[in-house]
Formats: structure tokens, C-alpha cells, sequence
């Protein structure tokens, strides 16, 4: 059996991630570090399905709710924070445990990511400013004179990036392709994890994900999302984007019934695992696709399960 620096659990949403990972950290004496990019803001406990407070008592957790949604958090934040706790986790001998289904984060974890600098909050609110008033079609046109291969690259009507794009050029006087060639060594380089991604049958997937998001809804996150709406945050940010908020807005607004929100909310995240799927196959095709019920025994044959600590309980 090899021994493993740190272990990578990815999939899609509601795949069972989160508690495979729980267990883990139980044998190993393990910190379970979040890899979702919607996991980070603390106003979205219930639609983004952190773990429960009784769950982070158990074993260490980093990385969850520690955001504030008012922030336009990045990859590049995230991995700067994931550096901090993969150290403590190596300091206190304890295994780190990667888990959730943001690819980019995963893909900046194990092959470094461009060293784009913060962009200033007054460009930021600028550019935002500009997109509400003019409209994307002509900040893409923008962009096509100012970084023309960013701009072939994007979508016409993609919002957040063409956005995004026009931040960098606005900020440093260079395109994302030129800091796209001057990246960051990854944390973890291949060979120093045990990477899986768990593949649960669609059918048997998307059934979970409309019955947790009915869950989630009896469990107060119409309540969470009202709470949100209320603070009147810029809607281009990623905290109000998450699957199932922007639709539950509209019903808070009189705009759908619930039913009609929970429908839409539902679908959002049937498409969003779909696209995990495609997104894992062809960006990280050295994760080791598992199924479910499959996922202990890879582990204990790929780290030795009950190396380190005693099962407990």
C-alpha cells in the first residue's frame, strides 16, 4: 500500500463527497479542507449543503463558510488559503483531505494556476458599473480590441468573465493570456495524492439532487436566501449566482411560485452535475473515477485506511 501526502475527493453535487470524507478523516485523523467554490460563503449553509455544525465538530474542517458572500472570492484567493491549511494539516501529522466539486479548484491544487494580482475594488465597481449601463455585447467589443484572444475565447454574452477579463486589462495593463503564461507551482504535484472522483449512475444522482433540494427548502433556505436578498449585493456575484438562488430571488420578488423556483433550482443543479461530469473527464483525467458504493475499498487499498488512527466509536 502507498502512502499518500494528501487525498482528493471530487464529484458532482450530492454524490456522497462530503460524508466519504467524514469517514476518512474519522480513520485517519484526517482535516477535511473544502474544494467548492459556493461552500466558502458563510450566508449559504443550507443551499450550498455544508456540512452540519455537529458534522465540523467531529473532525477539523477548513475552508467552509469563512467568506463573506459581499466578496467576489477567486480561484486564486482560494488557493492561497488552501496553501495556510494544507501547512497546518502537514504541521499537526494530520492527513489533508481535499473534497468537493469545483474543478478549478482542484485544477489550480494540482497544476498551479496564473498569477494574476488582486484587482483593485474601484476598477472592479467601474467595470460592474460599465456592464449595467452600456451591456455585454459592448465590452466584448471592448475586449476584443484590448485582448482579442481572451475575447475569441469567451462567450459574447458571458457576463462574468468578459468582466472579469476587462478587470485584468484595466488593473495591469495586461491581458489574462500574458499572466496565464507566468502561473503558479501547483500544491499537491502528481504522485503525491490518491485522487478520486466519485461516479454515481445519473439516474440515481439526479433523483438525490431533486429530493435534497426540497430538503434544503424545508430546512430554512428560502429563509437563508431572503436573508441575502435583503443585503442588496451586486448580482454578478458569485455567492448570488449559487444553484437555486437566483430563481428563489424571483419568488421573493413575486415573480415565480415557489414551485415554479424549486423547479427551475432543481434543474440548475441537475445541469451543473451534468457539466462536473464532462468538466472532470476531459480537464483532470488523472482522477480515478469511482463509484459510490466502490469509493472505501479504492481508499483503503490506495492509502491503507486504518494506518494511522484506530477506527473510533
Amino acid at each position: 500500500m502507498q502512502t499518500s501526502n494528501a487525498v482528493l475527493i471530487a464529484g458532482p453535487t450530492a454524490s456522497g463527497k462530503s460524508a466519504l470524507a467524514l469517514a476518512l478523516a474519522e480513520k485517519r485523523g484526517g482535516i477535511v479542507i473544502n474544494t467548492d467554490s459556493m461552500q466558502v460563503y458563510r450566508d449559504l449553509r443550507i443551499l450550498t449543503a455544508r456540512p452540519t455544525v455537529e458534522e465540523e465538530a467531529r473532525v477539523p474542517h477548513r475552508l467552509y463558510g469563512h467568506v463573506d458572500a459581499g466578496m467576489n472570492f477567486s480561484a486564486g484567493a482560494w488557493i492561497a488559503d488552501a496553501a495556510t491549511a494544507l501547512a497546518q494539516a502537514r504541521a499537526q501529522g494530520r492527513l489533508p483531505i481535499f473534497v468537493g466539486g469545483s474543478g478549478l479548484y482542484f485544477k489550480a491544487l494540482t497544476r498551479g494556476l496564473s498569477a494574476v494580482p488582486p484587482i483593485p475594488a474601484d476598477i472592479r465597481e467601474r467595470v460592474r458599473a460599465r456592464l449595467d449601463r452600456d451591456g455585454v455585447e459592448l465590452l466584448h467589443a471592448e475586449l476584443a480590441r484590448r485582448d482579442p484572444q481572451s475575447a475569441e475565447r469567451l462567450k459574447p454574452r458571458d457576463r462574468t468573465r468578459i468582466a472579469r477579463a476587462l478587470e485584468v486589462v484595466e488593473a495591469t495593463g495586461r491581458s489574462l493570456t500574458d499572466w496565464h503564461r507566468e502561473g503558479l507551482p501547483p500544491l499537491l504535484p502528481p504522485g503525491e495524492t490518491a485522487a478520486l472522483f466519485l461516479a454515481p449512475e445519473r439516474d440515481a444522482l439526479y433523483a438525490r439532487i431533486d429530493a435534497r433540494f426540497d430538503a434544503m427548502l424545508e430546512a430554512g433556505g428560502l429563509a437563508e436566501v431572503a436573508r441575502l436578498a435583503a443585503r442588496a449585493l451586486d448580482p454578478l456575484l458569485p455567492a448570488m449566482k449559487a444553484h437555486g438562488v437566483p430563481p428563489l430571488m424571483k419568488h421573493l420578488k413575486g415573480e415565480l411560485t415557489l414551485a415554479e423556483a424549486a423547479t427551475i433550482g432543481r434543474a440548475d443543479t441537475r445541469h451543473y452535475a451534468k457539466r462536473q461530469f464532462t468538466w472532470f473527464r476531459h480537464q483532470l483525467p488523472e482522477f480515478e473515477w469511482v463509484r459510490p458504493e466502490a469509493a472505501r475499498g479504492w481508499l483503503e487499498a490506495s492509502i491503507a485506511w486504518n494506518a494511522v488512527v484506530p477506527e473510533r466509536g
